[in-house]
């Protein structure tokens, strides 16, 4: 079963930007969709994007325009650049394989806190 570590997350101030990234282990990372998703308190977790296994990428109304994902297969990681970021994104981001994620109980890793602040 693949693994999944995210780092890079942090405090930074409104209209700054982070580059998350994701490593995973496993050697069917390259085949597969990954997404990014997010959890702020007090809410239930949310798609911010996903990415295909050839690099087409889809993204939430509230973070186009300002988030990009990107993947290295060769390096089996994804990341997120965030640019622009607004107190709202303050979240723990994660990221998974949309296709576990719609099973009865996925797998998540630990996630990455990102605050948005001044």
């Amino acid at each position: 079963q693949e693994q999944l570590v995210e780092s890079g997350g942090g405090l930074v101030q409104p209209g700054g930007s982070l580059r998350l990234s994701c490593a995973a282990s496993g050697s069917m990372f390259r085949f597969w969709a990954m997404g990014w998703y997010r959890q702020a308190p007090g809410k239930q977790r949310e798609l911010v994007g996903s990415i295909t296994s050839l690099g087409i990428t889809n993204y939430a109304e509230n973070v186009r325009g300002r988030f990009t994902i990107s993947r290295d297969n060769a390096k089996n990681t994804l990341y997120l650049q965030m640019n622009s970021l607004k107190p709202e994104d303050t979240a723990v981001y994660y990221c998974n394989f949309p296709h576990m994620v719609v099973t009865p109980n996925p797998s998540w890793g630990q996630g990455t806190q990102v605050t948005v602040s001044s």
